[in-house]
């Protein structure tokens, strides 16, 4: 594993600098280039997109789960600090929530879900929440919503260099430098993390700790622009991550595990823009990589990786400034292997295709198609529908209607002795309902949702082994509201920040919650800042969750409130100093099973900026 970070390192440190040594005098790079990912900002009008802000981000270092826990209605089940994080979005499973890096989506081909505590935040620089069905647009998985992941490139010229370092509770410590460079026609960024802990904390109210805790990761981006000409544009996108993790032992007896990740990703894009035309083509390889030490003492593990390469190309026609056509073709190939899985192989073409129109000033729709083609399952059509009114300069209504879907994962089909190759994709109707205001100061968005979901993927017993099969129908539904207030008075800023959920997410056999879906979740966050000062508080109500399918109360997680505060002083353009303290209440709480989350604790952190 060390000798692929190394190749993987030196490719993604020697290439900005070729790049470097072809620059050239032309004019600058324009803003319109900025984005990889077009299609969240241009076909997302009839539907809720959470943009998380700089300084939103740098508070909740450098944990994405933490992040996105924090100001989001996403609920996460974490089997403790820094181990295996799983969303519920919409009270849709881990599976069934899309992360997309810069346009790619790349949840995991083996189990099909991401684990949010293996990506650091430090290294994006755009991070948004569009909620709802996505699939027309990002594929499998993207049924209760999509986490986008982005880095964007800055075109002012000069070079400037970041260093944040942070140390805190259980020998917790966090680096990260990131450097710009913008020069003529170049724009190029890199970034390095490393993230570790002892995170040996105690109970609270027990003489217990968190045994066989400890964690490491180490991450690498680089990402560059190049123009090749007034019309042409290439850029480069990759990204490194390598880790390793102790599992917590839930009681002392337990043998000892470890679990390491190595996952990489590289994005080749060239943009050519016209009059009215844009065309994009795109070329991407995936892997990703696990090794799990049944007992940190021996060596030996077992393994599961996929390589895949991603092919795509994106046309887009403006035959007016009102009308947008959309056209995608792209080509996947997966590659993967495992200890429990003998090398397989899946090919998937798909073809999508995006309309939308501002019909007047007060009325704008948008529609798409998505027919997918591999002879590994049945692919449903899908499509999507979306209605925007603008009843006043200040209210707006949106309306959305669409079927998703999530593909069987190399774990469901290919299983050794397991795996059934007749599965099913997953399929889900979804429609929503919005209100949005927005006033001067402040923002306000209520949505109603219902999804139908059919042929969900469960593992159940068959005689003497459990095989993956069809049966499961959910249905969920409840409201999201998202507000935000921002006012300046002054030198004195003032912020605040809060969402809700409600979510009911019924197994339609049982008539039962599902697990880990909390009825009731809500957070809010206030900032303020005078001058070189700043300092926020942040706080989270999550209602009770059942752990068991019967929804059995004495194995039901009672619900808790989190609170946690900071500080930060900027002494110069160069130097800021502050510090967090998390969970000042000493709140005894978890939200997984058994998995107990640290007390009280604090961190101090150092920014510098050359």
């Amino acid at each position: 594993m060390k000798e692929k970070l190394i190749v993987q390192l030196l490719f993604a440190t020697c290439f900005p600098a070729i790049l470097v040594a072809q620059t050239d005098s032309i004019q600058k790079l324009e803003e319109v280039y900025i984005t990889a990912d077009a299609q969240l900002k241009a076909f997302s009008n009839s539907q809720t997109v959470l943009v998380l802000t700089d300084s939103v981000i740098s508070k909740n270092q450098p944990s994405l789960t933490a992040l996105l826990n924090y100001n989001t209605p996403i609920f996460f089940k974490e089997n403790g600090l820094g181990m295996v994080s799983s969303p519920a979005f919409r009270g849709t499973t881990a599976q069934q929530t899309a992360v997309v890096w810069n346009g790619i989506n790349i949840n995991s081909q083996l189990n099909g879900q991401t684990d949010f505590n293996t990506l650091n935040t430090s290294d994006f620089n755009a991070i948004s929440v569009r909620s709802g069905g996505g699939s027309v647009i990002y594929g499998s998985g993207a049924i209760g919503g999509s986490i986008h992941l982005n880095n964007v490139f800055n075109y002012t010229e000069g070079f400037t260099n970041t260093i944040k370092s942070s140390y805190g509770s259980f020998n917790t410590l966090q680096l990260n430098y990131n450097g710009n460079i913008t020069v003529n026609n170049l724009s190029a960024n890199i970034g390095i993390s490393r993230n570790s802990s002892d995170n040996d904390y105690d109970y609270v109210d027990s003489d217990d700790s968190n045994q066989n805790g400890d964690f490491y990761n180490t991450s690498l981006n680089a990402n560059i622009s190049y123009r090749l000409n007034q019309n042409n544009l290439l850029k480069f996108y990759s990204y490194i991550y390598d880790g390793e993790r102790h599992f917590s032992l839930i009681n002392a007896n337990e043998t000892p595990t470890k679990y390491k990740d190595f996952n990489t990703r590289h994005l080749l894009e060239w943009d050519a823009f016209y009059s009215k035309i844009t065309s994009k083509f795109k070329l991407a390889y995936i892997t990703e990589e696990y090794k799990y030490f049944s007992n940190t003492a021996s060596d030996i593990y077992s393994y599961g990786q996929v390589n895949s390469i991603i092919a795509k190309y994106d046309f887009t026609y403006n035959p007016s400034e009102d009308i947008t056509i959309n056209a995608i073709a792209d080509a996947t190939q997966n590659k993967g292997e495992g200890s429990s899985i003998v090398q397989e192989e899946r090919n998937i073409a798909s073809f999508n295709l995006l309309f939308k129109q501002q019909l007047t000033p007060w009325f704008l729709y948008e529609l798409g198609l998505r027919q997918e083609i591999t002879n590994n399952y049945n692919s449903p059509f899908l499509y999507n529908l979306g209605l925007q009114f603008q009843v006043s300069s200040l209210y707006s209504i949106t309306v959305n209607g669409s079927k998703n879907f999530r593909i069987p994962t190399f774990n469901d089909l290919y299983w050794e002795d397991s795996g059934n190759p007749d599965l099913k994709p997953e399929s889900s109707y979804q429609a929503e309902i919005g209100n949005h205001l927005a006033l001067k100061h402040t923002k306000l968005s209520v949505t109603a949702y219902y999804n139908d979901i059919t042929d969900m993927i469960r593992w159940l017993p068959n005689g003497s082994i459990w095989q993956p099969s069809n049966t499961d129908h959910v249905i969920t539904y409840g409201l999201e509201g998202v507000l935000n207030y921002s006012r300046t008075v002054n030198d004195h800023t003032f912020s605040f920040n809060s969402t809700y959920a409600y979510t009911i997410s019924e197994n339609q056999e049982t008539k039962k919650q599902l697990t880990y879906v909390p009825y009731h979740k809500a957070t809010a966050s206030l900032g303020y800042s005078f001058k070189n000062l700043s300092a926020f508080y942040q706080w989270l109500y999550v209602g009770k969750v059942f752990t068991t399918t019967d929804n059995l109360s004495r194995y039901s997680i009672d619900d808790y409130h989190l609170s946690n505060i900071g500080i930060d002083y900027n002494f110069n353009t160069t130097f800021t100093l502050g510090g967090k303290l998390n969970n000042i209440w000493n709140t005894n709480y978890k939200s997984g099973s058994n998995r107990y989350m640290p007390g009280r604790n604090f961190s101090i952190n150092l920014n510098i900026n050359i």
